[in-house]
Protein backbone atom coordinates (compact mmCIF):
# COMPACT_ATOMS: atom_id res chain seq x y z
CA UNK A 1 0.00 0.00 0.00
CA UNK A 2 1.33 3.52 -0.46
CA UNK A 3 0.44 6.76 1.04
CA UNK A 4 -0.68 9.41 -1.02
CA UNK A 5 -1.29 13.22 -0.60
CA UNK A 6 -4.20 14.59 -2.73
CA UNK A 7 -4.63 18.56 -2.43
CA UNK A 8 -6.96 18.81 -5.84
CA UNK A 9 -9.39 17.04 -8.41
CA UNK A 10 -8.41 13.51 -6.75
CA UNK A 11 -9.70 14.36 -3.61
CA UNK A 12 -13.22 13.43 -2.21
CA UNK A 13 -16.24 14.99 -4.01
CA UNK A 14 -13.98 16.90 -6.41
CA UNK A 15 -13.90 16.45 -9.77
CA UNK A 16 -11.43 12.88 -10.83
CA UNK A 17 -12.07 11.47 -7.49
CA UNK A 18 -13.18 8.31 -9.77
CA UNK A 19 -9.11 7.53 -9.99
CA UNK A 20 -9.08 7.46 -6.37
CA UNK A 21 -9.95 3.96 -4.84
CA UNK A 22 -8.23 4.29 -1.66
CA UNK A 23 -9.04 4.13 1.75
CA UNK A 24 -8.81 7.97 3.31
CA UNK A 25 -7.15 8.15 6.57
CA UNK A 26 -8.99 10.26 8.66
CA UNK A 27 -8.88 13.78 9.29
CA UNK A 28 -7.23 16.74 6.70
CA UNK A 29 -3.50 17.01 5.85
CA UNK A 30 -1.42 20.00 5.29
CA UNK A 31 1.88 19.80 4.17
CA UNK A 32 4.49 20.10 6.60
CA UNK A 33 6.54 23.04 4.07
CA UNK A 34 5.15 25.47 2.66
CA UNK A 35 4.69 25.22 -1.63
CA UNK A 36 2.75 27.49 -4.01
CA UNK A 37 -0.36 26.11 -4.85
CA UNK A 38 -1.86 27.65 -8.36
CA UNK A 39 -4.74 27.29 -10.55
CA UNK A 40 -3.12 27.24 -14.16
CA UNK A 41 -3.96 27.95 -17.76
CA UNK A 42 -7.13 27.94 -19.48
CA UNK A 43 -8.35 24.14 -17.73
CA UNK A 44 -8.26 26.20 -14.46
CA UNK A 45 -5.87 23.07 -13.19
CA UNK A 46 -4.68 22.84 -9.88
CA UNK A 47 -0.69 22.79 -9.76
CA UNK A 48 1.58 22.28 -6.90
CA UNK A 49 4.67 23.53 -7.49
CA UNK A 50 8.16 22.02 -6.65
CA UNK A 51 9.56 24.91 -4.44
CA UNK A 52 9.29 23.68 -0.89
CA UNK A 53 9.74 26.93 1.48
CA UNK A 54 7.69 29.20 -1.34
CA UNK A 55 3.33 29.78 -1.10
CA UNK A 56 2.00 28.45 1.74
CA UNK A 57 1.14 25.18 3.85
CA UNK A 58 -1.35 23.17 1.10
CA UNK A 59 -4.38 21.57 2.81
CA UNK A 60 -5.54 18.33 1.27
CA UNK A 61 -6.14 14.36 2.08
CA UNK A 62 -4.00 11.57 2.76
CA UNK A 63 -4.75 8.03 1.24
CA UNK A 64 -3.89 4.45 1.16
CA UNK A 65 -3.64 2.80 -2.06
CA UNK A 66 -2.98 -0.08 -3.97
CA UNK A 67 -0.68 -0.49 -7.01
CA UNK A 68 -3.50 -0.52 -9.56
CA UNK A 69 -5.00 2.78 -7.82
CA UNK A 70 -1.36 4.34 -8.25
CA UNK A 71 -0.86 3.18 -11.17
CA UNK A 72 -4.12 4.77 -12.46
CA UNK A 73 -3.30 8.47 -10.87
CA UNK A 74 0.44 8.30 -12.05
CA UNK A 75 -1.67 7.96 -15.80
CA UNK A 76 -4.17 10.85 -14.61
CA UNK A 77 -1.65 12.87 -13.80
CA UNK A 78 0.67 11.84 -16.89
CA UNK A 79 3.95 10.99 -14.88
CA UNK A 80 5.34 9.62 -18.18
CA UNK A 81 4.44 12.61 -20.54
CA UNK A 82 7.40 15.55 -20.12
CA UNK A 83 4.79 18.32 -19.56
CA UNK A 84 3.27 15.58 -16.70
CA UNK A 85 3.39 15.82 -13.12
CA UNK A 86 6.32 14.39 -11.01
CA UNK A 87 5.18 11.91 -8.35
CA UNK A 88 7.10 12.61 -5.37
CA UNK A 89 7.38 12.23 -1.41
CA UNK A 90 6.53 14.91 0.84
CA UNK A 91 6.24 15.32 4.43
CA UNK A 92 2.65 16.29 5.77
CA UNK A 93 0.82 16.76 9.20
CA UNK A 94 -2.42 16.79 10.31
CA UNK A 95 -4.48 20.16 9.84
CA UNK A 96 -5.66 20.04 13.73
CA UNK A 97 -2.76 19.60 16.16
CA UNK A 98 -4.46 18.67 18.68
CA UNK A 99 -5.07 14.98 17.02
CA UNK A 100 -1.98 14.12 18.34
CA UNK A 101 -0.24 12.46 15.11
CA UNK A 102 3.20 13.31 14.19
CA UNK A 103 4.31 14.10 10.35
CA UNK A 104 4.20 11.31 7.66
CA UNK A 105 6.09 11.13 4.53
CA UNK A 106 3.85 10.44 2.00
CA UNK A 107 2.90 10.58 -2.11
CA UNK A 108 2.13 14.34 -3.56
CA UNK A 109 2.00 15.09 -7.25
CA UNK A 110 3.56 17.63 -7.97
CA UNK A 111 4.82 20.04 -11.24
CA UNK A 112 8.20 20.97 -11.85
CA UNK A 113 9.24 24.23 -11.23
CA UNK A 114 11.18 24.61 -14.49
CA UNK A 115 7.05 24.09 -16.03
CA UNK A 116 5.88 27.17 -14.02
CA UNK A 117 4.71 29.99 -16.44
CA UNK A 118 3.97 32.82 -14.61
CA UNK A 119 1.61 33.88 -17.54
CA UNK A 120 -0.39 30.98 -17.19
CA UNK A 121 -1.39 31.65 -13.20
CA UNK A 122 -4.64 32.56 -12.81
CA UNK A 123 -5.08 32.10 -8.70
CA UNK A 124 -2.90 31.91 -6.18
CA UNK A 125 -0.87 30.73 -4.26
CA UNK A 126 -3.33 28.93 -2.33
CA UNK A 127 -3.81 27.20 1.10
CA UNK A 128 -6.30 25.22 -0.51
CA UNK A 129 -8.33 23.95 -3.47
CA UNK A 130 -12.00 24.13 -2.80
CA UNK A 131 -15.36 23.18 -4.98
CA UNK A 132 -15.31 26.53 -5.68
CA UNK A 133 -12.02 26.18 -7.93
CA UNK A 134 -12.76 22.74 -9.16
CA UNK A 135 -15.98 24.48 -10.30
CA UNK A 136 -13.82 26.51 -12.38
CA UNK A 137 -11.48 23.19 -13.67
CA UNK A 138 -12.17 21.93 -17.38
CA UNK A 139 -10.99 18.19 -17.74
CA UNK A 140 -8.17 17.15 -20.55
CA UNK A 141 -9.99 16.24 -23.49
CA UNK A 142 -8.60 13.22 -24.87
CA UNK A 143 -8.81 12.90 -28.80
Amino acid sequence: MHRVFVFGTLKEGFPNFATNKGRRIAGDFVTSQAYPLYLMGERHSPWLVDLPGAGLQVHGQVFEVDDETLAAMDRLERVHEPDGYLRTRVAVEPAMQDMGRQAIEVFAYLKRAVQLDASQVRLGPLPDYTLAHAALYRPRIVV
